[in-house]
This record gives structure tokens, C-alpha cells and sequence, in this order.
């Protein structure tokens, strides 16, 4: 009995082990993203006054976040990861065929790509239909997008993502990201992302 009393000790003492070491893991990620994105807070503050008309509902982020690297394909079908465009303000859309919020946004995507995009900014707009992949590439093709890249993650993974994180609310989900991977904000529903004021707050997190 002894035996089995102490087997259960150390089972339980490595288990205790296992998750210490886990949240303590955890624990250190998100001071890093703090320290790493406490700056961006910041600025983001200071963007509030741009945060109006056409881009109002964003929500602009009151604590440090770090974005996740979200895995996903490309028009190549070549994996790809969001920390390819570190050192560039990002603007994340995820959007499906079956969702009409999502297909009525993705001009004014196109034009905000075609307005800004560049070295210091890109519009990277994710598809994430489960079914039928040659779907979304016929929308581009009938909606004339020529400038926004194709990316695509059938499994929708990078959806549940961002959900986990809170940030994922419904379609379509967007995160203005700045260059060093932290979020500046977040929206969920569709926004007029070529307009005055989008373009306005946009180029000012760019200039940041």
C-alpha cells in the first residue's frame, strides 16, 4: 500500500509539474507580447480620434496583443504564416463566399490594397470556405480582384484561432495589425475600407 500511496504522490506531483510549467510557459508568452505591444496601446490611443464614420465599430485595444501567427495557404496552395509580413502594418479579413457582408466588402478591400498597399501595408484577406475551393477563386475572378492576394484556409483553423482569443466574433472578422505583429484593433461586420475615414486611420498606423 505504501507503494501505491507514493506512486500516486509523484503522479500527482508530476502532473501539478506539468501544468505550473504550462501556465508558467503561458504566463511568459503573454508578458512578452505585453512588453512587445505596451507601445502600440499606446499609439493606438492616440489613432481614437480616427476611429469614426465608416470605421467606428472598430475596437480599438485597450491591452497588449500580440496577433497569432495564423498558418494558411496561398493561391499556390504554399503554406504560408502571418509572420511573413512582420515589419508591415497589416489589415487581417477573414471572409467566405456564403457570407454576403463579406463578398459586398471585398471591392472596397481591393481598393484600399490598391490605394496603400506597398512595402509598409498589404490587405492580406483570408478565405475560409470548407467546401468547394474553386468557389472563392471564382469570385475574384467574376469581381475583377486583381490586386488583393488569394489566401485560403479550408479548414477554417485560422478562424477558431482568433476566436479562442476572443477576436473572432462573427463574419467578417478584421485586425489592423502594426508592423511588429501587435494589434492596433478589431472589428467584427463589414466596413467601407477604401473610404476617407478607413484610409485616413490606416495611413496614420502606417506612419507609426
Amino acid at each position: 500500500m505504501p507503494i501505491v500511496v507514493g506512486a500516486i504522490v509523484v503522479a500527482i506531483a508530476a502532473g501539478a509539474f506539468a501544468v505550473y510549467g504550462m501556465r508558467g510557459t503561458q504566463s511568459n508568452a503573454q508578458a512578452d507580447a505585453g512588453a512587445n505591444c505596451a507601445k502600440t496601446v499606446d499609439l493606438a490611443k492616440k489613432h481614437m480620434p480616427l476611429v469614426k464614420g465608416e470605421v467606428a465599430a472598430l475596437t480599438v485595444n485597450a491591452t497588449p496583443f500580440k496577433v497569432p501567427d495564423l498558418a494558411f495557404a496561398d493561391a499556390s496552395d504554399k503554406a504560408r504564416k502571418l509572420s511573413e509580413w512582420q515589419g508591415k502594418t497589416v489589415l487581417i479579413n477573414l471572409w467566405a463566399t456564403w457570407c454576403v457582408p463579406c463578398r459586398k466588402e471585398m471591392p472596397a478591400l481591393e481598393a484600399l490594397q490598391a490605394k496603400l498597399g506597398g512595402p509598409k501595408f498589404e490587405v492580406v484577406a483570408i478565405n475560409i470556405d470548407t467546401t468547394n475551393p474553386d468557389k472563392p477563386k471564382a469570385f475574384y475572378k467574376d469581381t475583377n480582384l486583381t490586386k488583393l492576394g488569394y489566401f485560403t484556409d479550408s479548414k477554417a483553423k485560422v478562424f477558431q484561432d482568433l476566436k479562442s482569443a476572443g477576436r473572432a466574433l462573427g463574419m467578417p472578422t478584421t485586425i489592423l495589425m502594426d508592423n511588429n505583429g501587435c494589434e492596433i484593433g478589431f472589428m467584427a461586420g463589414p466596413a467601407e475600407w477604401a473610404g476617407d475615414d478607413a484610409v485616413k486611420l490606416i495611413t496614420a498606423a502606417i506612419a507609426n
